[in-house]
């Protein structure tokens, strides 16, 4: 039986290595993965003792050789392809160990790897005769099924070593397209092929959107996001909606500025939000937005969680998880044993992906993601009332806080704290209204976002009758000129900023 070994990542390589010795396999090797063998006192053959040829044009031709491919790619049940390895003296490879340059790591044109491909992708093929591993983790349940199998591998184990081999191959391969499309200045914001290698993360949730269905998060292949630095503390498993929910209020909270701030997320909508001088207020005024909906949703917090603030949390009704950067001791405890099915999470800051992935019938929709391009001082006042310092503060965090929310979007701001959120209706005067029930008169004073313009006045005319003093909206309807001067009326200032938000 003889192996062929050459792989980048050498862990775990020179103990596989020498259990296939000690099983009387032949090993062949080359480069690096021979030099570590060597220093081992492993014996082996080199590529070029088997080949007859030596590494060339700097170690870019090595294993592109007949009497490795054919030894790879022989059909052993084959008698024409038997004949050919007599002919030609080639012995036939069992077994591969081959893992890639990183090219992910550090990607340039010498780390596009084209010997190690081509041999998984032999192997991969003749997954009938060859087993083939890319994946270190994979060396000592191969070397226990070789020691019971009395050498050979069933054939379960070789299908799917051939399907994880390919998978590793398309991923390869989809990173190199990738940084073409990322290093090419004439490329467009949209590539004309996006091409996704994803590996589960973890074993499936619970369930998905349903208890009926099956679901689990899955990741770019070679890459990381915040969620791989997550860690649950304490209650029952994430379902697909935790993670769902939970995505969404870590992006808001960290979205909202760099003082105490708290998120409440149901339903992948707010129902609160605030900023304040203390986390422990933060949370506090984000929970009395609307305590009825917060009740089974997403708390999430941007400083860390003392004992104070941990005996307030588990005072109020429940909620299904709390992200956090971190908990002190007593306060995890306490909020474990109080809150016992509460997923406690500690979290890293949060990532942003480049492209947003929506999928449609046979395919996906894609656009770059949503971002806050116009700053503060790119807003244009229309009114002729010009909003205060204090109130320009308000409607960035009700624009912020806004663009979280489900279209049609209206949400009222006082003093950092969202005091009203009107989300998902099929028209924006509804919004409103629903922003001002759930205000009950703590509006007076604040100001008012909307995600897009408003089409008429009567929207603005019901942020006015909840007594907000100040307007944020992107503008651009061909009734702003009325919607300009209902403001003026109220005596309300309004500022545009250009730029929509969204959000379906």
């Amino acid at each position: 039986m003889r192996a062929l070994l050459s792989a980048y990542d050498k862990t775990g390589l020179p103990a596989f290595a020498r259990g296939l010795t000690d099983l009387g396999w032949d090993l062949v090797s080359s480069g690096g993965t021979a030099r570590v063998l060597a220093e081992h006192g492993i014996p082996h053959h080199t590529v070029e003792e088997v080949t007859g040829s030596p590494e060339m044009l700097g170690h870019r031709v090595v294993t592109l050789h007949p009497k490795l491919h054919g030894g790879l790619l022989a059909d052993r049940s084959n008698p024409e392809h038997l004949a050919d390895l007599e002919r030609f003296g080639i012995e036939p490879i069992d077994l591969v160990a081959v893992n890639l340059y990183p090219f992910s790591s550090d990607p340039s044109i010498e780390l596009i790897d084209v010997g190690g491909p081509t041999m998984v992708r032999a192997a991969a093929k003749n997954w009938a005769h060859v087993g083939v591993i890319v994946d270190p983790a994979d060396y000592g349940p191969v070397l226990d099924e070789l020691r019971l199998g009395h050498g050979t591998l069933a054939e379960s184990t070789r299908r799917r070593l051939a399907r994880t081999a390919f998978a590793h191959t398309a991923a390869y391969d989809a990173a190199i397209v990738s940084w073409f499309d990322d290093t090419d200045p004439q490329q467009a914001v949209l590539p004309l092929t996006v091409h996704l290698a994803l590996e589960r993360a973890g074993d499936p949730l619970r369930y998905g959107e349903n208890p009926h269905q099956q679901g689990a998060r899955y990741r770019e292949v070679g890459a990381t996001s915040w969620w791989d630095g997550v860690t649950q503390h304490g209650g029952i498993a994430l379902s697909y909606l935790n993670l769902f929910d939970a995505e969404a209020a870590w992006q808001l909270v960290h979205d909202l500025g760099d003082r105490p701030a708290a998120a409440i997320i149901k339903h992948a909508n707010p129902c609160g939000a605030a900023l304040a001088a203390t986390i422990e207020e933060a949370y506090r005024l984000a929970f009395e937005c609307d305590p009825m909906s917060a009740f089974g949703g997403i708390v999430a917090l941007n400083r860390p969680v003392e004992l104070a603030l941990a005996e307030e949390l588990v005072a109020n009704p429940k909620a299904d998880v709390l992200i956090a950067p971190s908990f002190t001791d007593d306060a995890l405890e306490l909020i474990t044993r109080k809150k016992k099915n509460l997923r406690v999470l500690s979290a890293p800051p949060p990532n942003r992906d480049r492209l947003e992935l929506r999928r449609v019938g046979g395919g996906f929709l894609v656009q770059d993601a949503d971002r806050f391009d116009a700053p503060r001082s790119a807003w244009r006042v229309a009114t002729k009332a010009e909003p205060t310092e204090a109130q320009l503060a308000d409607l960035e965090v009700a624009w912020r806080i806004c663009a979280y929310v489900k279209s049609n979007a209206i949400v009222f701001v006082k003093d950092g704290v969202a005091v009203g959120i009107g989300a998902g209706q099929q028209n924006r005067l509804d919004s409103g209204r629903i922003a001002a029930e759930k205000a009950a008169g703590r509006a007076a004073g604040g100001v008012c976002a909307s995600d897009a313009f408003f089409p008429f006045r009567d929207g603005l005319d019901a942020a006015a009758a909840a007594g907000v003093t100040a307007v944020v909206q992107p503008g651009g309807s061909l009734r702003d000129d009325e919607v300009v001067a209902a403001a003026d009326e109220h005596g309300i200032a309004m500022v545009m900023t250009g730029e929509r938000h969204f959000r379906h």
